[in-house]
This record gives structure tokens, C-alpha cells and sequence, in this order.
């Protein structure tokens, strides 16, 4: 079974948790460049492989713009405690009523340059950030027209160095998922991957519907949709299903101790190449 998420801004980690059971327990190395390298998934079909199809995930890029979401939003770790950054968008004739693919970046605020120096004052004492800070800032230096080109250009960043070789896959329409999972009459392992309980012949447990059971089912794509669920205003269980709720080194932990559902950043630049094992399926 796939996932189908939305776009997202600087994604929290349980976003890139739910990417990563696309992948289940792969092989990992460090390239020269210092980021992690995935290669493809030994339990992964031979035909697949051999096709060049790999994991994937779904993206949503039909729907409107919604505000008060992750979709211009996300939450780090400061000196402060926990921080909140948003990016204004432009307010055109109908704004909510636009696909989330037509939605403009207000660059004429300075929030580009706010955004980048709070990043700096919160992790700058961070293990790894100074390796990652130029080529993520140059990201956003590129200043992408669209919400969705810049959330797309930040999750590839971010998929690159984490070693996740996870296709991103738009929607071409906007679908109300009906069903629940697992869908009804299906076995427990639907689609791509095996019974998530159920190590597969190379002994790499992988991600079912069962993992995703009571969650949003999207019977077009077989996917457990995760639109909604992965909300800053309200809680999800997500590193609870991939048994992946622990905690991870934090700058500032001694002061206020461990906040999770964090943005990526921060578990990266606090983990660096090994942000990854966090989250892979143990």
C-alpha cells in the first residue's frame, strides 16, 4: 500500500517517517559528499527493479490552498523552545478556490532572510549544520515562483541527504478518499509490500495496511491517505505505527527537554548521515 501526502514546508518528521516506509530497511552508505546513499531495496520485486520503478509516494498537488497548515508552515527547536516559521503567499482573486500548484510565494516580505537567520540563531551550535547550511540555503536563495515548487525543491533536499530513494509522484486530480484502511476484502498485504509483521525473504520487515489500519483510504491511488492526518493543530500517531516514536540528541534538551514532530532540520542537523536509522523500521 502507497501513501498520499500534501505538500508540506519544511515537513515535520513524521512526514519523512511515512516516506520512509515506502522504503522499509535498505542498505545506506556515505557518499564523498557526505550524505547519506540509498540503494535500492533488496526485498524490492526483481521486476520492479529491473523496470526501474521503485518506492513511491503520492503527493498531492490538486487540492486548494488551505492555511494554517504544514503546507506554508513548520515548527523547530530554538533557544526559546519550541518556534513556529510561515511564509506569506499572494493574495490573488480567489486564492482558496486555486490548485495548491498555482499558489505564489510573497517574496516582496523579508521573510526569506528572517527565515534563514532564525534557522541559523536555533542550530548553529548543531553537530551538523554548518555541512548542510549552504547547499539548503541555496535552495531557498533560488526563490521558487510557487508554494509547491519551493515545498517540492525542500522535501528533495531533504529526501537527498536523508538517503531516501523515494519517487514523489503528484496527483493529477483531487479524489475524496471514502474507504478506510485496510480496505475492505483486501489481505493484510496489499500492493507493493508484505504483511508488515511479516519479514519479507531478506528479512527486511516492510510497511501493510495494517500499519495505516483505521487511517483515510484512497481506492484510486491504494493509498492510506495522510493529507489530514499529519496536522500541526492536532496530534498523530504515525512514529507510533512504524514503531518509531524515541528520542534523538536535541541542542537545547537539557533546558526544555525532548520535543518531538519537529521539522526534518532538526533531526538532521543534529544526526547528520545517521538521521536516517532514525527513521528506518527496526
Amino acid at each position: 500500500m502507497h501513501i498520499l501526502l500534501s505538500t508540506a514546508y519544511f515537513p515535520p518528521i513524521q512526514y519523512f517517517a511515512a516516506l520512509s516506509a515506502s522504503v522499509g530497511r535498505c542498505s545506506f552508505s556515505v557518499r564523498s559528499g557526505g550524505s547519506a546513499e540509498g540503494r535500492c531495496p533488496a526485498w524490492l520485486p526483481s521486476s520492479l527493479r529491473d523496470s526501474g520503478t521503485g518506492p513511491f509516494a503520492y503527493i498531492e498537488a490538486c487540492e486548494n490552498y488551505q492555511k494554517q497548515s504544514y503546507r506554508n508552515r513548520c515548527h523547530f527547536y530554538s533557544a526559546s523552545g519550541l518556534q513556529s516559521l510561515s511564509f506569506p503567499v499572494v493574495h490573488e482573486n480567489g486564492t482558496h478556490a486555486l490548485p495548491i500548484t498555482g499558489i505564489r510565494v510573497d517574496y516582496s516580505r523579508p521573510w526569506l532572510l528572517q527565515h534563514k537567520r532564525a534557522i541559523i540563531s536555533a542550530y548553529r551550535t548543531s553537530a551538523f549544520f554548518e555541512y548542510y547550511q549552504d547547499e539548503l540555503f541555496a535552495v531557498m536563495d533560488r526563490r521558487p515562483d510557487t508554494l509547491w515548487e519551493l515545498n517540492m525543491s525542500l522535501i528533495r533536499f531533504f529526501l537527498d541527504k536523508l538517503g531516501l530513494p523515494v519517487e514523489l509522484r503528484p496527483t493529477s486530480e483531487f479524489t475524496v478518499s471514502s474507504g478506510i484502511c485496510p480496505p475492505s476484502g483486501s489481505s493484510v498485504g496489499t500492493g507493493l509490500f508484505p504483511d508488515a509483521e511479516t519479514p519479507s525473504v531478506t528479512g527486511r520487515p516492510s510497511v501493510s495496511g495494517r500499519t495505516w489500519s483505521g487511517l483515510p483510504y484512497d481506492e484510486a491511488l491504494d493509498a492510506c491517505d495522510l493529507r489530514e492526518t499529519i496536522h500541526p493543530k492536532r496530534p498523530d500517531d504515525i512514529l507510533e505505527r512504524l514503531r518509531l516514536k524515541k528520542p534523538y540528541f536535541q541542542v537545547f534538551s537539557r533546558k526544555y527537554g525532548f520535543i518531538q514532530n519537529l521539522s526534518i532540520m532538526d533531526l538532521l542537523f543534529n544526526e547528520g548521515p545517521d538521521a536516517v536509522s532514525y527513521l528506518l523500521l527496526r
